[in-house]
């Protein structure tokens, strides 16, 4: 019979903004990806890809805020 030692992990946030910065960078680089496949996209797929974009962006806003968060409660 197995047996299981379900501990949490610890909270360790020691990396979020690192984390966090690979994040924006990723999503920055989906943003232009997708920017770059517009030309080729139909009017609906355009629309869907702003769509897209904009919460894309919001992300990053809320990326940036939690980094600000977390530089400060560090201090």
């Amino acid at each position: 019979m197995m047996t299981f030692d379900n501990k949490p992990n610890p909270d360790d946030r020691t990396d979020n903004v690192g984390k966090l910065k690979s994040m924006i960078k990723n999503t920055e680089e989906n943003i232009e990806k997708a920017e770059n496949s517009l030309e080729f996209a139909s009017e609906t797929e355009q629309s869907q890809i702003k769509a897209k974009n904009e919460r894309r962006k919001q992300s990053i806003k809320s990326f940036q805020s939690e980094i600000k968060d977390e530089s400060q409660s560090h201090e």
